[in-house]
């Protein structure tokens, strides 16, 4: 079980400025949801950081509001949370893969994105990974936002020697003097 594994938990985020996340969240497995944004929250304001929450009805729209959000709010992260529970049908494969898809396309986009929608077998495994006092995957999911938003933050300064430079002020009225340019 992965419970019994022992993993690296890099130590909490921190920051000179304080930190805004928006919480994405699908309720269809309200309990393990709602266990989910606990441990998220929880997250955040360990960081020093607030939070907000969105619900919409499944995985798949969670990526589309992250989008939304990004386009038209102020967040520097986001945390996606929800559950997926393995069927009958192949939707499972579906859900879990394109929204797994969408968050990492819009993450290579330069969004700071937690993902913690689990994808799993049973009831119980959510129960498990969703549980704060057992693996707390939203808290997980909130710490992943949080450090790629610090990143974010120390690498995001203005770039030296890349790209063009505008022309100062005193190349442009140089150029003036000679008269205008009729190319």
């Amino acid at each position: 079980m992965a419970s019994s594994i022992n993993h690296h938990v890099m130590e909490r985020a921190e920051f000179d400025r304080p930190v805004k996340i928006l919480i994405v969240t699908s309720p269809y497995y309200k309990d393990i949801a709602d266990e989910q944004v606990v441990g998220a929250k929880a997250e955040i304001e360990a960081a020093g950081g607030t939070w907000d929450v969105a619900e919409v009805p499944g995985a798949l729209e969670i990526p589309t509001a992250i989008g939304i959000a990004e386009r038209m709010s102020n967040f520097d992260g986001y945390v996606a949370l929800g559950c997926v529970i393995r069927g009958e049908t192949t939707h499972y494969d579906t859900v879990c893969n394109d929204s797994s898809r969408a968050i990492t396309l819009l993450g290579l986009q330069g969004l700071c994105i937690g993902n913690g929608i689990l994808t799993v077998e049973n009831y119980e495994q959510a129960r498990v990974r969703a549980e704060v006092a057992e693996q707390n995957k939203g808290g997980g999911a909130a710490a992943a936002a949080l450090h790629l938003v610090a990143l974010a933050r120390k690498w995001g300064g203005p770039r030296k020697g890349v790209g063009f430079k505008p022309a100062s002020d005193e190349i442009q009225i140089a150029g003036a003097a000679k008269g205008p340019n009729l190319a």
